[in-house]
């Protein structure tokens, strides 16, 4: 995040309709395999800057992320699931030659465990995320959608799971007006 513009005080993400959240990664289950795992390794920068240079495929934003030494992984921000579904299915994309080459070698029995993929998808109904940033710049959901004040979504985060796009911020729940847990 060097060199990004801080957003003073609290802010959250200004995000309206359903998200579409892809987590996507690797692990690196033998480290001397270094032939197996790194062509992998290097296929996600690759599908990401294949990405950057068409918007219109509709990857919004992404986080590159490492759970561990073993374990990295990306989140990625689209724009909606029918993109995400039809960028992972392009044969004149990156990705999809990707997937071909694992593909044959799983077939002809030439994977050895060394490496392991795994992805989850979600497609987030508007109502069911909420977010919060304190002095950051723009960042995951927030770099993917824009950023807002708090305050236009509400200062709680009741409030916030509450928003909804089509109301105006007078016909929004108030916190008392919502369930108490």
């Amino acid at each position: 995040m060097f060199g990004k513009k801080v957003a003073a005080g609290r802010t959250t993400a200004s995000a309206e309709k359903d998200v579409v959240v892809l987590l996507i990664g690797m692990r690196i289950n033998h480290f001397w395999a270094v032939h197996h795992w790194v062509p992998v390794f290097l296929a996600m920068p690759r599908m990401l800057r294949e990405l950057q240079k068409a918007p219109e495929r509709g990857l919004l934003s992404h986080v590159l992320l490492t759970a561990s030494p073993r374990t990295y992984y990306v989140v990625q921000y689209w724009e909606s699931k029918e993109k995400l579904y039809a960028y992972a299915h392009s044969p004149e994309m990156f990705h999809h030659r990707a997937w071909a080459i694992i593909n044959r070698k799983e077939k002809a029995g030439r994977t050895r465990q060394h490496v392991g993929l795994w992805h989850e998808a979600y497609v987030v109904p508007e109502g069911s995320y909420e977010s919060i940033y304190a002095d950051m710049p723009a960042f995951g959901l927030a770099a993917a959608h824009g950023q807002v004040p708090v305050a236009a979504r509400g200062r709680y985060a009741k409030e916030r799971f509450a928003y909804r796009s089509g109301e105006s911020a007078d016909a929004s729940p108030s916190v008392r007006d919502l369930p108490r847990r």
